[in-house]
């Protein structure tokens, strides 16, 4: 029998229960940028404590925000345009192979011509507007003070693709519920197996097929789309916030080279897919040295939250008559 619905309140209870001592994290968001009312509701429903805020002074700080970005579009009007992409060194070429060898890599990124070069990271043009602050003493914790080109290199396109942890649960015969820290979670695809690629299972019955829906995380490299000559940010972000934060200005980066806007639309984010020209064409875009700009960011305490995914499926048979 599958176990009570409202037992997904304890397993993710359990599945923090190693942090639960840290349940606020820290998040840069760019203002400025967002609409006004998306600021005021990132800040007084999303922020810890937001429900608190006056959001009289938010205003303010909005419209200060807003002004210094219209200055901004005349001071650095095409500071996006033509940023430089250098080649791979030499003594890092052989994890160049091995990630564009990376079966993972191979599905990802087999729309549009990819490859792997070194980026400036505050020349990038960036979509996301908030960064969680706490990857940055995750990556210290695995890097150290003085990482190495390679060790730097593995962290940016980590072709062992390490896993974050995954609670779940059969919430009824046709439901299943799996729960992680990570916002990478996503249903990833659904596959037609036969019996004997799966193995260490009893059969149930003489089994003619096993529909397997997989769940699981994106390829998780740094990447961004080089579409008329800018580089947007794509995946990545955090990881790049925190090599900049310990004084890295370059790094290693697949880069999609997108040559239409149709080759766009397959190869950006939804938000870049809806707004292109808001990246491609204003004078001076939302940028990744932003964040480090206390004029257009703003640091902000966010409760911590678990990402879920549910996936829920349908049995339909019936009989026809025979043609």
């Amino acid at each position: 029998m599958p176990r009570r619905p409202d037992a997904i309140d304890l397993e993710i209870s359990r599945i923090t229960s190693d942090e639960a001592h840290r349940v606020v994290d820290e998040c840069v968001y760019l203002i400025g940028r967002p609409p006004l009312n998306d600021f005021r509701h990132f800040m007084t429903v999303v922020a810890e404590n937001g429900h608190l805020a006056d959001e009289q002074p938010l205003i303010e700080e909005w419209r200060a925000a807003a002004a210094h970005v219209a200055a901004l579009q005349r001071q650095e009007a095409g500071i996006a345009d033509n940023p430089p992409i250098e080649p791979v060194p030499r003594h890092l070429e052989a994890l160049r192979e091995r990630v564009l060898a990376d079966p993972v890599f191979r599905h990802a990124f087999k729309v549009v011509p990819a490859d792997i070069a070194f980026v400036e990271l505050d020349r990038l043009v960036v979509w996301q507007k908030t960064v969680n602050r706490g990857h940055l003493d995750l990556l210290k914790q695995r890097l150290g003070p003085t990482p190495t080109d390679e060790e730097i290199f593995e962290m940016c396109l980590p072709y062992d693709h390490p896993k974050p942890p995954v609670k779940w649960m059969q919430v009824h015969s046709d439901t299943f519920v799996l729960v992680s820290p990570s916002n990478d979670l996503r249903f990833l695809d659904s596959v037609f197996l036969e019996p004997s690629q799966v193995v260490g299972r009893s059969p149930v019955g003489a089994e003619a097929a096993i529909i397997g829906l997989v769940v699981g995380f994106g390829s998780n490299f740094l990447n961004a789309v080089h579409a008329e000559n800018r580089l947007i940010l794509i995946n990545g972000t955090h990881r790049a916030y925190s090599l900049r934060s310990m004084g890295f200005t370059h790094a290693p980066c697949i880069i999609q080279s997108v040559s239409t806007r149709d080759e766009l639309q397959a190869a950006a984010t939804a938000d870049v897919r809806r707004n292109p020209d808001s990246y491609l064409r204003q004078a001076r875009p939302s940028m990744f040295k932003d964040y480090f700009d206390p004029r257009l960011s703003k640091i902000v305490s966010v409760p911590r939250r678990l990402r879920q995914v549910t996936v829920k499926f349908d049995v339909d048979t019936s009989d026809f008559p025979a043609m």
